[in-house]
């Protein structure tokens, strides 16, 4: 075999390899949290230019993601979008899991509303930094909230809140 064979088949075999064990490729994310939970609290504060930044962000947002977006946060119900998100912020950055309330409210929301409002919230200035590193936590949070909520123990609750 000549070289340029035995490259192409290590390539075929690492790329068979990690699409069946992509958390061989992963490193391991869950201990360490991007943001220390005392520093949460200081990740609203926004200074005269960031502010401008998400102005001009959401007055170019096209308008039907901007009624996209709303109908999605209506699905997750009034206290959804606020209390809820938030929560679902400080699990993504800091490792602290959100209630089972509020996993029902995210769960409602589908899992393509959820994966939206999340892209769209880790644009704003304040979190636009941690963007490229949210993917993975943004995704154990869905599979960690519809998991709970789709639990037998849990079927009563979800048939009543998710109706």
């Amino acid at each position: 075999m000549d070289t340029k064979t035995v490259f192409m088949a290590f390539f075929i075999i690492n790329t068979l390899v990690s699409c069946a064990y992509p958390c061989l490729g992963q490193e391991d994310v869950d201990d360490k949290p991007l943001v220390n939970p005392g520093e949460f609290d200081t990740l609203d504060a926004l200074s005269p230019a960031s502010q401008e930044y998400n102005i001009y962000m959401l007055e170019n947002l096209p308008p039907k993601y901007k009624t996209y977006l709303g109908t999605c946060a209506d699905k997750m119900g009034p206290s959804g979008i606020s209390e809820c998100n938030e929560d679902v912020l400080r699990e993504i950055l800091t490792n602290k899991p959100v209630s089972r309330e509020c996993c029902l409210m995210v769960v409602r929301a589908g899992k393509e509303c959820y994966m939206e409002i999340r892209k769209f919230m880790f644009r704003l200035y304040q979190l636009k930094r941690f963007a490229s590193q949210v993917s993975f936590k943004t995704n154990e949070v869905w599979n960690r909230c519809s998991a709970e909520v789709e639990s037998p123990s849990s079927s009563h609750d979800h048939t009543i809140l998710l109706s």
